[in-house]
């Protein structure tokens, strides 16, 4: 399994933006090998809240296949230039390949 995070620090009140954004169905939803999409919030301080949006993959392969795809290249090129939105005050994009999961005694799947 491959796992992408990404973390948005926004102002604090704006966090409900971005995860309507990341929320959002999306082209790499019908992706062969995305596992799922998990948003995610917390309150860093009076000021400031994150956004981690973690999205799991089968494999590093099957993510490279979405990063190589003209569906998500043109989206960025459609973005090029443009400013992040003024509440963004940093982002953090981080990789995993994941060595281990162990299932608890609530998993369903």
């Amino acid at each position: 399994m491959f796992i992408q995070l990404r973390k948005i620090v926004v102002m604090a009140g704006n966090a409900d933006e971005v995860v309507q954004k990341f929320s959002k169905e999306s082209p790499v939803d019908g992706m062969d090998g995305l596992i799922d999409r998990t948003v995610m919030v917390t309150k860093l301080s009076r000021e400031e809240e994150e956004v981690v949006v973690m999205i799991r993959w089968d494999s590093r392969e099957d993510w490279k296949n979405w990063e190589k795809s003209d569906v998500h290249i043109q989206g960025h090129r459609d973005k090029k230039g443009q400013e992040p939105p003024a509440c963004v005050v940093s982002t953090k994009v981080s990789m995993y390949e994941v060595q281990h999961v162990s299932q608890g005694k609530a998993f369903k799947g």
